[in-house]
C-alpha cells in the first residue's frame, strides 16, 4: 500500500514537471516560428501586429498572412497527427503503427487529389474528402486484420500494401491529369509554405473537435490497448469502440493532411517520445502527444525554413530523413526483444 502511494506520488510529481516544461517548449517554438524566417520580426513587431491588425505595416501583413497561418498549421497538424498515431497504436495494439505507415495519410491524399481533379477546392470540401479517404484506408486495414486474424507484424505489412496501392492511384491521377499534378506537387511532399485560412479553419475545427472527444474517452482507449479479448472480458463493446476510435484517428489525420500534405512519421515518432516521458496512461499520454506534436512539427518547420537560407526545403523531406532511421531503429529493437 505504501509503495503504491509512493509510486503514485512520483508519477504525479513527474507529470507536474513534464507537462509545464513541454508547454513552455511549445510556446517558445511558436514565438520563434512567428519571429524567424526570410524576414525577421521582433516581439515588438508581433505585438504591434496583434494589437493593430494587418494594416500596421509590412510586419503586420507578414504576421497575419504568412507567419500566423503557418504557425497555426504546424501546431494543429502536429497535435492531430501525433494523437492519431497514439490512437491507432492503442487500438491495433501495435506501437509500430502510424497514420503514414498503414495508409491513412495515403487515403486522405488520394481523396484530396480526386477532389482537385473534379475542381472541388473549397476548405470544407478538401477537409471532408481527406477525412473520408482516411476513414476508408484505416477501416480497410482494420477489417483485413480482423478477418484474417493477423499478427501485429502482418497488420503493419498489410498497411504498407494499402499505403503503396493508394499512393499508386494518386500518382496515376496526377500523371493522367498534369494540372492536378501541378496543383498537388507541394501537397504530396508535405509542407506549410502555402497554407491559407480557407483550408486551415475547417480542418482546425475538425481537429479540435476530435481532440476533445478523444479526451473524454481516455479510459476506454486504455482498455482497448489491453487487447480485444481482455477488453471484451471487461465489458467494453469492442467493435463499437474500435470504430469510434478509428474514425477519430482518421478525422485527426485526414484533417491534418488536408492542409499540411503527406507528412510522414509524426504519428510514429511523437507517441513513442510521449510514452517515454509520461507513460502509457491515455489521460496523460494524449495531452503530452498534443504538446510534443505541436512543438516537434513547429521546430522541424522552423529548421527547414532557416537552416538552408536563402533556400527552404519542405518540412516533409526533413521528417522523412528523421523518421526513416527512427522506424528502422524501432524494428531492430523489437527484433532483439523477440
Amino acid at each position: 500500500m505504501k509503495n503504491s502511494l509512493n509510486c503514485s506520488g512520483r508519477s504525479r510529481k513527474k507529470t507536474n514537471i513534464i507537462v509545464p516544461a513541454l508547454a513552455v517548449l511549445c510556446v517558445a517554438a511558436i514565438l520563434l516560428s512567428l519571429c524567424l524566417g526570410s524576414a525577421k520580426l521582433s516581439l515588438t513587431d508581433v505585438w504591434q501586429a496583434v494589437t493593430e491588425g494587418a494594416d500596421s505595416g509590412v510586419a503586420g501583413r507578414i504576421f497575419w498572412y504568412s507567419r500566423l497561418p503557418r504557425t497555426l498549421a504546424c501546431v494543429l497538424a502536429g497535435a492531430g497527427l501525433a494523437v492519431s498515431g497514439a490512437i491507432i497504436q492503442n487500438v491495433l495494439t501495435n506501437h509500430l503503427a502510424s497514420p503514414g505507415i498503414i495508409g491513412v495519410n495515403a487515403g486522405a491524399g488520394l481523396a484530396v487529389t480526386i477532389c482537385c481533379a473534379f475542381g472541388f477546392l473549397s476548405g470544407w470540401a478538401i477537409a471532408g474528402a481527406a477525412f473520408a479517404g482516411a476513414v476508408l484506408a484505416v477501416m480497410l486495414v482494420a477489417v483485413t486484420a480482423q478477418k484474417v486474424g493477423a499478427s501485429r507484424t502482418t497488420v503493419i505489412l498489410g498497411g504498407v500494401a494499402v499505403n503503396s496501392f493508394l499512393s499508386a492511384l494518386t500518382e496515376a491521377i496526377t500523371t493522367l491529369i498534369p494540372e492536378v499534378g501541378l496543383q498537388t506537387a507541394d501537397f504530396r511532399v508535405g509542407g506549410f509554405s502555402a497554407v491559407a485560412y480557407t483550408r486551415l479553419i475547417p480542418a482546425g475545427i475538425l481537429i479540435t473537435a476530435a481532440l476533445l472527444i478523444t479526451m473524454t474517452l481516455c479510459n476506454e482507449l486504455d482498455v482497448m490497448s489491453l487487447g480485444e479479448d481482455t477488453a471484451q472480458g471487461l465489458g467494453l463493446p469492442v467493435k463499437k469502440m474500435r470504430t469510434v476510435f478509428l474514425a477519430l484517428a482518421a478525422m485527426l489525420a485526414g484533417a491534418s493532411v488536408s492542409f499540411a500534405g503527406l507528412l510522414g512519421f509524426v504519428g510514429l515518432i511523437v507517441p513513442h517520445i510521449a510514452r517515454k516521458l509520461i507513460g502509457s496512461e491515455s489521460r496523460k499520454l494524449i495531452p503530452v502527444c498534443v504538446l510534443c506534436g505541436a512543438a516537434f512539427i513547429t521546430i522541424c518547420d522552423l529548421t527547414a525554413r532557416i537552416a538552408f537560407r536563402p533556400y527552404e526545403i519542405p518540412v516533409g523531406i526533413l521528417l522523412s530523413l528523421i523518421g526513416g532511421p527512427f522506424f528502422i531503429f524501432l524494428l531492430l529493437r523489437r527484433r532483439r526483444h523477440v
